[in-house]
């Protein structure tokens, strides 16, 4: 249990030297587009983008995209409503989020899921060439610190989650 004591504390005083880079009105503004776009919207836009590019792809990144999702955003639901981690202004005292967010709980962080299972399945499919969509992710999951309405740890859940859930599934489909 003090392990536990010993990382809240850690991760409390991370969310404050984070949260305290806002102060840098230009970072507001940055913050919100790029948690914006981990709203869902490439998760439905990639394919698009691919079926553009890569016709002959799409079929096996969808057969590949389509269970890693299903099963993250699954996986994330349970975790986020069992857990029940309450969100930074819920805890830290006269504290105010930048953004209000659109549940209730804090751990893990879905942004940084979604983001980083997107990230993982472009980057098993097509390689290194997908690489750019790490800095991506990482950049969507320091926003949400930023904004205020997760600590470091819920983004470092989130994007544990997320690449473990897509390597597994890939594990499933192609024996990796």
């Amino acid at each position: 249990m003090q392990i536990l004591l010993s990382l809240q504390k850690f991760d409390r005083r991370l969310f404050h030297g984070v949260f305290r880079q806002t102060e840098k009105r230009l970072v507001i503004p940055m913050a919100r587009a790029i948690s914006r776009s981990g709203d869902g919207y490439l998760h439905i836009t990639v394919p698009l983008l691919i079926w553009v590019l890569d016709p002959d792809g799409l079929s096996t990144f969808l057969l590949f995209l389509g269970p890693a999702l299903t099963c993250e955003r699954t996986v994330y639901w349970i975790m986020k409503n069992s857990l029940r981690r309450p969100r930074p202004k819920d805890t830290v005292p006269e504290f105010r989020s930048l953004i209000d967010a659109s549940d209730q709980f804090s751990f893990p962080s879905g942004h940084s899921s979604g983001a980083f299972l997107l990230a993982t399945c472009l980057m098993l499919t097509y390689g290194s060439v997908a690489a750019p969509m790490f800095l991506w992710a990482i950049s969507v999951a320091v926003s949400r610190v930023l904004l205020g309405v997760h600590f470091p740890g819920d983004t470092l859940a989130g994007a544990l989650l997320g690449c473990t859930i897509a390597l597994a599934v890939a594990g499933q489909l192609w024996m990796l």
